[in-house]
Parts: structure tokens; C-alpha cells; sequence
């Protein structure tokens, strides 16, 4: 009997501890489940609009810096497809330093027209609608960046599109690429190579930017 009641004095004061602990944890549960309910739609839709600036904001100073897009794999922009596809011809002529200047010179121009995009996506983000924020909280994991795409596409490309074209012109890429492409299109037999970058830059950019605006979205949705 005395080991039962030595027991019990130890035992007691562990339930008593552990429903306590149980009924704090129903306490929380129930003021998140009261605050939620009393958290607006129009409230909800603000703090996405903050959080798609900080994705996009984040999104435009990382490829705003110096190899911003040169040194990250997965936005480096590529020489255009057709010349991709005479690459190698043109490095066994004795061409390949004038190849690497082209690529560099191209993500440069992009690094540079980077810096233009906040402003555009804190627009486009500014005129988002209630009914806009609840498909975006409610849809894919990258639903907040196919918004931007959509609504801000046309005014990235406007903005970064001069910006590349001066810079291409800048440190000579646009002549030098296309002085390389003439070059290369009097091999006979081989396929043309269209000499103009600004474009092809241009999109690419873009392409990259949404894709680490997509990765800033995904961290803000696992947070």
C-alpha cells in the first residue's frame, strides 16, 4: 500500500502536467482559429501583395549584381540557338575568346536591365484584387508568379529591352556578335546565324527573373 500511494505521488503531478499541457495547446488552437476568422479578405490580400514584393523584390537585386546571371547555372543566358548549334565550328576556327566575350557580354546587358524590374512588379502587384489574391492563396505553389507573368511581362520587356540594347552597344556586343555571325554565316553550307541579340537577350532575361521569383514564392508559402 505504501508503494502505491509513493507512486501516486509521483505519477499524479505528471497528469496534472500533461493535461495542463494539453489544455494550453487547445487554448492556442482556439485564439489562431478567432484571429483567422476576424482576418479580412482585403487584409488577406495585403499580405500576399507584401509578399510577392518581397519575392520580386528579391528576385531584382539578385540578378541586378555583378554575375547575377552569368555565374548562376539556372539563368545563365545562352548564346541564341542557332548559334549554340555552330559553337564548336566556330571555337575550332580560332574563335572561341570572341565567343566567351559574347556570352559575357550578353549576360552583362541582362545584369544591367535586372535594376528596372521592381518598380514594374510593385505596379502590376499594386493592382491586384482581392478576388486575385484568393486564386493566387489558393492555387499552385508558384500561382503568385504566373500573376506577375502575366500582368507584368509586357512592362519588364518595355523597360529591360532599351536598357539591353544600350548595354549591348556599350562594350561593342552588338557589333562584335554580329561581325561574328557574318563571319561565320560565309562557311558554306552552314546554317545562318541571325546577328540580332537585343531581343533574344531580352527574353531570356525575363525568363530567368520568373524564375527566382518563382523560388522566393515557394520560401514565402513554406514559411
Amino acid at each position: 500500500m505504501k508503494i502505491v500511494m509513493v507512486l501516486l505521488c509521483f505519477v499524479s503531478p505528471y497528469f496534472l502536467w500533461a493535461q495542463n499541457l494539453m489544455d494550453l495547446k487547445k487554448n492556442v488552437q482556439q485564439k489562431i482559429q478567432q484571429q483567422a476568422g476576424s482576418f479580412s479578405e482585403d487584409e488577406a490580400a495585403e499580405a500576399l501583395r507584401q509578399a510577392l514584393k518581397q519575392g520580386a523584390s528579391m528576385g531584382s537585386e539578385a540578378v541586378h549584381l555583378t554575375d547575377g546571371y552569368f555565374k548562376n547555372p539556372k539563368i545563365k543566358i545562352p548564346l541564341p540557338t542557332d548559334a549554340q548549334q555552330a559553337e564548336s565550328k566556330m571555337r575550332n576556327m580560332g574563335l572561341g575568346a570572341n565567343v566567351d566575350e559574347a556570352l559575357l557580354n550578353i549576360n552583362r546587358a541582362a545584369e544591367q536591365a535586372g535594376g528596372a524590374a521592381k518598380d514594374v512588379f510593385v505596379q502590376a502587384i499594386q493592382g491586384m484584387t482581392v478576388k486575385d489574391a484568393i486564386s493566387i492563396i489558393k492555387g499552385a505553389s508558384d500561382a503568385g508568379t504566373q500573376y506577375l507573368k502575366q500582368n507584368a511581362s509586357s512592362g519588364l520587356y518595355q523597360k529591360f529591352k532599351p536598357i539591353i540594347e544600350e548595354a549591348l552597344q556599350q562594350v561593342g556586343a552588338t557589333k562584335h556578335y554580329a561581325a561574328l555571325a557574318t563571319q561565320y554565316n560565309r562557311i558554306p553550307g552552314v546554317t545562318k546565324i541571325n546577328p540580332d541579340l537585343a531581343d533574344y537577350t531580352t527574353q531570356k532575361a525575363i525568363a530567368g527573373l520568373f524564375i527566382l521569383i518563382a523560388e522566393e514564392e515557394l520560401k514565402i508559402r513554406n514559411n
